[in-house]
């Protein structure tokens, strides 16, 4: 049987960004649902964690523009946990 530690970090990431992803899609359809009104805007109110603001290397021929920003809310950090859990099963 297979464990989490013969997985590599590669595949633990995948994971911990998948989650992510599916709890934060899963945060904006409970924010548009009226079944949860009352608490949504705290499970889906966003918490800035890393801003990079962007940087322009102009080629002048080819302008790149790259920058991010990591703002999970609390449902997508609960696919975090999630994801994590599911890959400890692995």
């Amino acid at each position: 049987m297979r464990g989490a530690k013969s997985n590599g970090y590669g595949v633990a990431i995948l994971f911990l960004l998948t989650g992510a992803v599916f709890g934060g899609i899963l945060g904006e359809v409970i924010s548009n649902s009226d079944i949860v009104a009352g608490f949504a805007p705290y499970l889906v109110k966003t918490f800035l964690v890393l801003d990079v603001p962007p940087v322009t290397i102009n080629l002048y021929v080819i302008r790149f523009m790259a920058g991010f920003a990591v703002q999970p809310n609390l449902i997508s950090i609960l696919g975090m946990i999630v994801a994590f859990l599911l890959y400890r099963r692995l």
